[in-house]
């Protein structure tokens, strides 16, 4: 399951997966993603949590890259990813390098509780 919530006044983004991911369920996540983006200021941040991921087919990296690509080109300024097992990554780090500009912070963190703290000292700045 792949399952994606945005809160406008916080301005933020988050994307959950869990167990095992298909193509099908990220295509449907890339095409909420850019609804749920549409009339987002630029600055906003994203949470990716993928504690609970256990497997994600390998055609739904083009996806992934679409959910990128539309965070982009809102012009997001941070992603925050939640990956407690690195070999889980999935390739984010990869497409990332590919999909995302400069000016967008990505950290990855493996609980979410640091994660959390990460967003709240982004906002004490």
């Amino acid at each position: 399951m792949y399952s994606v919530e945005a809160d406008k006044s916080k301005r933020l983004v988050v994307i959950s997966a869990v167990g095992h991911v298909t193509r099908e369920e990220v295509e449907a996540a890339a095409l909420r993603v850019s609804e749920l983006i549409k009339n987002f200021a630029p600055g906003f941040r994203v949470l990716t949590d993928f504690r609970w991921l256990q497997s994600m087919d390998s055609a739904a990296a083009s996806h992934i890259a679409e959910i990128m690509d539309a965070v982009a080109e809102k012009r997001a300024s941070l992603v925050v990813r939640v990956v407690p097992d690195p070999r889980k990554d999935i390739g984010l780090n990869i497409l990332s390098q590919f999909h995302y500009g400069r000016e967008i912070r990505i950290v990855t963190f493996e609980t979410l509780a640091d994660a959390l703290q990460s967003f709240v000292e982004e906002s004490d700045e």
